[in-house]
């Protein structure tokens, strides 16, 4: 028996390096902030890490099911025909499975443009919000204030922004990332967070001003009706820096990125300072490219009133969900792209949709969350007989393969990315290998790299808390750009030359946007 367990532990390195290898594209590796962490707790699945934190939290020595020898694809649980039959007949489903090639992807993913070893923080933020965005808040924030003024009278203390100070208005809130701490004020304070080298740049009372008065865009036209009228032209300027700068992988994740209130703050703040604070009154959604962390494109939905489009609604109703999926994926079509997602988006008419276009999926399928329109219900339900540890059942429909896998619980997928015959493996620390369907494998690899930079990237978005929702939507969204900037500040020569991590890469950009470093042009 021990010689037994030493020979599936001598194994479970290998079968790591195999997984691993299935996912050399996943290069920005658990260190991609510079810095080291705990994985995530959220992802349901063991990652193919043999470090794992998670897989120790949910697992025993004791376990009476041992998983199958290596190599080896554990047998689909018998089933009873008639079930079969009912299951072909109703929706087109059969137990029959054949390989398939997995969609064909040449493209080579990553930055787009060679940045030079001498390039600076704000080189790559600017890829994103270059000089000409800054200069129409420039002549946006001025036209407010004059408008602002004409309508409550003079405010003799306010002088035209110009663009350099615009530059350090927007370094102090960014500074809010890396300090963590949600005052910007902070920074003329005599406390804790004071930075007497910043606050010299500015006069307290200046930043306020620029506060106050502070637009993207001035007036409503009068053919708008969209909400995020203030922003959307920020938002469509940055989409369009995303889309130069970046070629995503063929592997994509659709999520919503943990924006959520600071633990810390929230354990920390008075009744007083919570009751100020209102609910946020937009759900922020990303198509985020796996391999880096990049985010690719950003979706905001609105909560206007207690419409059926509202936020409350798109909680509860998979088919708003899949309304955000379309438009996230709007500019996917064509490219043979592989889309990860989550139990809301999920669903078999979504799925057959995006094959038609060219976008290929794998989703986490729940009875309770997901629309399960035309799938069969012999599969939603858990059979009688328990299925041993990484046995599962697999029906098919032309290319789509929808698959039940038991690891303490059942799990269910619909892929048509990944062929029904493929067989995979997850790593976990303490029990070895579990066998799996290739579809899952690959859902718990990616989707435990964003699990991770999620942990890490959440820590990094600016503190700052206006009320105002479209303020809200501005800071997430260039927290996000900053975030993107030190990815493809990593993927380059520059990083090499001073390996920041990305704390320190926050830093250097708050003091070139102030003006406190020498800023080396990128040509």
């Amino acid at each position: 028996m021990a010689e037994g367990g030493g020979g599936a532990r001598r194994r479970a390195p290998a079968l790591l390096e195999a997984a691993r290898a299935r996912y050399e594209s996943l290069h920005i590796s658990d260190d991609v902030f510079g810095e080291s962490g705990p994985d995530s707790g959220g992802n349901p699945f063991y990652s193919t890490s043999a470090a794992s934190r998670s897989s120790s939290a949910a697992s025993s020595d004791d376990e009476r099911e041992r998983p199958a020898p290596p190599g080896t694809a554990p047998p689909p649980q018998a089933v009873d025909p008639l079930e079969l039959e009912e299951d072909e007949a109703g929706g087109g489903w059969s137990s029959a499975l054949r390989d398939r090639p997995p969609p064909h992807f040449e493209d080579t993913g990553g930055p787009t443009r060679k940045m030079p070893p001498s390039a600076s923080a704000v080189d790559f933020f600017q890829l994103f919000v270059p000089d000409n965005v800054l200069k129409n808040m420039v002549v946006q924030t001025n036209m407010y204030a004059r408008k602002f003024q004409d309508r409550f009278g003079s405010d003799g203390a306010w002088v035209e922004v110009t663009l350099a100070e615009m530059k350090a208005f927007l370094g102090y809130v960014i500074s809010t990332s890396v300090s963590h701490c949600e005052s910007v004020l902070s920074i003329w304070s005599g406390g804790f967070y004071s930075n007497r080298s910043l606050a010299l740049v500015m006069s307290q009372a200046r930043f306020e001003k620029i506060l106050k008065y502070f637009h993207v865009v001035a007036f409503r036209s009068s053919q708008t009706t969209h909400g995020l009228y203030k922003v959307q032209p920020f938002l469509d300027s940055l989409q369009s820096g995303f889309d130069a700068a970046f070629r995503p992988s063929q592997t994509q994740v659709l999520h919503e990125p943990l924006i959520d209130e600071d633990p810390v703050f929230i354990a920390t703040c008075t009744e007083r300072e919570l009751r100020k604070r209102k609910k946020r009154k937009f759900s922020l959604w990303v198509r985020q490219c796996s391999s880096t962390g990049f985010i690719i494109q950003i979706y905001v939905h609105l909560k206007e009133g207690g419409g059926p489009d509202g936020l409350d609604a798109l909680k509860n109703k998979p088919q708003l969900h899949s309304m955000v999926a379309r438009s996230l994926c709007r500019n996917a079509a064509g490219k043979n792209y592989i889309i990860f997602t989550g139990p809301s988006i999920t669903s078999l008419t979504l799925f057959e949709e995006f094959e038609k276009q060219g976008i290929y999926c794998c989703g986490l399928l729940s009875s309770r969350k997901s629309d399960c329109t035309g799938l069969p219900q012999s599969m939603l339900t858990n059979p009688a007989t328990p299925l041993a540890r990484g046995q599962h059942q697999i029906r098919t429909k032309g290319n789509m393969s929808l698959i039940c896998w038991y690891n303490k619980g059942h799990f269910r997928f619909l892929t048509n990315a990944y062929s029904p015959v493929q067989q995979g493996v997850i790593i976990k620390r303490r029990s070895g290998e579990i066998p799996c369907p290739l579809a899952v494998e690959a859902f718990a690899a990616h989707l435990s790299y964003i699990c991770r930079y999620d942990d890490k990237y959440s820590k990094y978005f600016i503190s700052h808390k206006p009320n105002k929702t479209w303020q809200q939507v501005f800071w997430f969204a260039i927290s996000i750009a900053v975030n993107n900037a030190y990815i493809l500040y990593k993927m380059s020569d520059a990083y090499h030359v001073k390996r920041y991590s990305r704390a320190q890469f926050g830093e250097r950009l708050v003091r070139e946007l102030l003006g406190l470093e020498d800023a080396s042009p990128a040509h």
